[in-house]
């Protein structure tokens, strides 16, 4: 059966059992969008800016497990979706990105929206393709979602010509991938797994560190038995969220630039440390070189050898998927007669317990400003700790992940890596419609919201009820917190002195818009948007917040993860 590869497109895309498709037409891409109009096997979401779209096919995949997938045209289209493709590459996200292409005759010839797809995104994607030969569109799109779905999940792109899209061949879409160049490990080394389960065994001051490769590799059941049956203390990156019940007494916390002074202090302390899916970047452990200073024995596991002993020499590597790795250690736990040294960790966990004594999220209770801590911890009250959160990026991210106490994976969707301004919206798209009938809340500043405030329109457009947390103190938030710290207080461009009613904006494109000035309506503006009578509809909460308030503890770029600054006394 000979198909054009506009058809050829959306047959595999269906055969992929993609359910989404977020998008927005052009020139290039008409061809395959005709295709998606005469088809009902997946359904496509027109967001109103290019980014969005990547940004919520992101967050579909993130919500979901599954691969997310968005379609974009040729020159500006493209361009404008590096941003979102640089978001997800950063968190390691598998997503497919479509975008369309001059004619092959044209490519080269400086043509009316061209743009070299293939060369901008190369430093931003896992791979990418250009596919000049409508024979091989089938086959390159099938490589594109395996690439993207294995090993240590990415971004892909497919760049295909416009003449391609209308050129047709006999079509058969591939049942299996094999290529002799990439080959992941799945499977550990069982002689470095034995290795580490004996070093785990022998600690005295034990410590678990997990990053964002345990929520996408799925293996959070594994890393929460496998703390629990040897009692050690654990701490998540602020990828690793979710993935060890935070409101468990073995949890210490984030640890980081702006992790909880018990997290710091034991990661910097602990002797046998035990990290899984998690890279050891400049935000988690601060200067390397004063990491290196306490003398630990390292185990790390995760499926890319490129993140091993990349930033920290360690000590048992171990390649492999890490909820295989996870399972074959509970079994090597289970099986033997050893047990960790009890006394040795009672001891270890007596100083924890004077660590966490100092109370380094403390803030003041009794203000008649709201304090943005206080919002998030009501939040987490109202919806039970059951919601799917989103945030944008500032001090409202750190405050929603050092207040909402994750229990799951995949329920807390931010942008880490790249911190990208702008993601909170269009996350909770693509979370809501990955979970049509549960609980959306986007976490947001004043500031972030409106990079991509215009897809409050699609939310309209496709009934999406998120619930949108707006902490408006006013200013840049982690700009300005940085100008006071180490500019003399001097805040440059960062106060904006322009802001719109955010409740008639929200109202203006047909939502529910809320002001809420005083900490005492908090709690019941938070209930009637969670309310079933505003169950259906997406409610815009401007909560007028206290614009000197601070992220403590901090860690100063360049020092050393037990340098923290930490509140003052209150």
């Amino acid at each position: 059966m000979e198909l054009t590869g506009a058809e050829i497109v959306t047959r595999c895309l269906a055969e992929e059992g993609v359910e989404f498709v977020f998008g927005y037409p052009g020139g290039a891409v008409l061809n395959i969008y005709d295709e998606i109009f005469k088809q009902n096997k997946f359904k496509h979401v027109l967001v109103r800016h290019e980014q969005a779209a990547v940004h919520a096919a992101d967050a579909f995949a993130r919500a979901s497990g599954k691969v997310g997938v968005a379609l974009v045209t040729s020159g500006p289209g493209a361009t404008n979706a590096v941003t979102g493709i640089a978001t997800a590459y950063m968190d390691s996200i598998p997503v497919v990105i479509i975008s369309g292409q001059v004619p092959t005759a044209a490519i080269g010839l400086d043509a009316f929206q061209e743009v070299d797809a293939v060369g901008i995104t190369r430093p931003c994607v896992k791979h990418n393709f250009l596919v000049k030969d409508v024979g091989e569109l089938a086959s390159t799109i099938k490589k594109a979602f395996h690439i993207a779905a294995t090993g240590r999940p990415g971004p892909v792109l497919v760049d295909i010509p416009k003449d391609v899209t209308f050129h047709k061949t006999e079509f058969a879409y591939p049942d299996s991938v094999s290529m002799r160049s990439y080959n992941p490990v799945l499977k550990g080394h069982s002689g470095q797994i034995k290795k580490a389960a004996q070093m785990l065994l022998e600690a005295r001051r034990p410590m678990i560190y997990t990053g964002g490769g345990v929520i996408l590799g799925n293996a959070s059941e594994q890393v929460t038995e496998l703390a629990r049956l040897l009692h050690y203390p654990v701490t998540n990156t602020l990828m690793g969220l979710g993935g060890y019940p935070a409101s468990d007494r073995q949890f210490l916390g984030m640890l980081g630039m702006h992790g909880t002074y018990e997290a710091n202090m034991a990661m910097q302390h602990c002797d046998v440390l035990l990290a899984v899916g998690a890279r050891f970047d400049d935000r988690v452990i601060g200067n390397p070189a004063h990491f290196a200073r306490e003398q630990r024995r390292i185990v790390h596991i995760d499926v890319d050898p490129s993140s091993i002993s990349k930033r920290v020499k360690v000590d048992v590597p171990i390649v492999g998927d890490v909820r295989q790795v996870l399972d074959e250690l509970l079994k090597l736990f289970k099986a033997s007669k050893e047990t960790p040294d009890e006394a040795a960790l009672n001891t270890w966990w007596t100083q924890i317990e004077l660590w966490r004594s100092r109370n380094c999220l403390k803030y003041n209770r009794e203000s008649e400003i709201i304090k943005p801590q206080f919002v998030v911890e009501k939040l987490w009250e109202v919806t039970g700790g059951d919601a799917f959160v989103t945030s944008d990026v500032g001090q409202h991210q750190m405050w929603a992940a050092q207040f909402y106490k994750f229990d799951k994976p995949r329920r807390w969707l931010n942008s880490g890596g790249l911190g990208t301004m702008g993601v909170g919206l269009p996350y909770a798209m693509g979370a809501q419609l990955a979970h049509p009938e549960a609980t959306i809340a986007c976490i947001t500043g004043e500031s972030s919201i409106q990079m991509c405030i215009q897809e409050l329109s699609t939310c309209k457009q496709y009934r999406l009820p998120v619930k949108i947390i707006n902490l408006n103190n006013r200013y840049m938030g982690m700009v300005r917190q940085w100008q006071e710290f180490f500019y003399g207080s001097r805040y440059a461009e960062s106060y904006m002195e322009s802001l719109p009613d955010f409740v008639r904006l929200a109202e203006s494109y047909g939502h529910v818009g809320m002001r809420i000035d005083k900490p005492e309506d908090v709690e019941g503006a938070l209930k009637e948007a969670f309310s079933p009578a505003l169950k259906e509809r997406l409610v815009f909460m401007d909560f007028q917040t206290d614009q000197t308030e601070n992220v403590y503890p901090m860690v100063e770029g360049g020092k050393g993860l037990s340098e923290m600054i930490l509140a003052e006394e209150l």
